[in-house]
């Protein structure tokens, strides 16, 4: 073997060792958001719920999502989500279930320093579920023709389902 061959594997190797831990794991600086504020719509005739607090039209990151339903895409994106709050919450995704009908149930809790936990059901580009961050819940629902909102709810006051 010739010395620069020696030379190729010496500096392919330090390259391999000097790569930041971060990157190796797939993780980015700079998390993603899973889902965006949408042009606000005329709410002025829906119809009042008494448990809902607040609520806001949201645009997901499709791209995103789809990595996220992907069972075997490991490590998940670092992902967060923002509330009403413009507090950016950060996703521990710790169980991806996938179907074969393009639905995923997504669990998982919030990373430091939030605390709580989610299940999210992705089918196709929606996503419905709960979550709760301390002691506010929240809900994301399909409002019709593929609009998602996000909803803070009162659980005293919400009807059993």
């Amino acid at each position: 073997m010739t010395p620069l061959y020696f030379l190729i594997i010496a500096v392919v190797s330090l390259s391999l060792v000097s790569t930041p831990l971060d990157a190796v794991a797939g993780e980015t600086a700079e998390p993603a958001s899973l889902w965006y504020s949408a042009p606000t719509t005329d709410q002025s005739s829906a119809q009042r719920r008494p448990w809902v607090i607040r609520e806001r039209d949201i645009v997901l990151d499709v791209q995103l999502l789809q990595v996220l339903k992907d069972a075997t895409a490991r490590p998940h994106p670092r992902t967060t989500v923002e509330f009403f709050d413009t507090n950016r919450h950060e996703l521990d995704i710790t169980s991806t279930v996938s179907r074969f009908n393009d639905t995923a149930v997504l669990r998982g809790s919030f990373k430091p320093p939030s605390r709580g936990d989610f299940t999210l059901v992705a089918s196709g580009n929606l996503l419905v579920g709960s979550l709760q961050v301390g002691d506010r819940f929240y809900k994301t629902e399909h409002a019709g023709n593929g609009r998602l909102k996000l909803l803070e709810v009162d659980p005293r006051k919400m009807a059993p389902e």
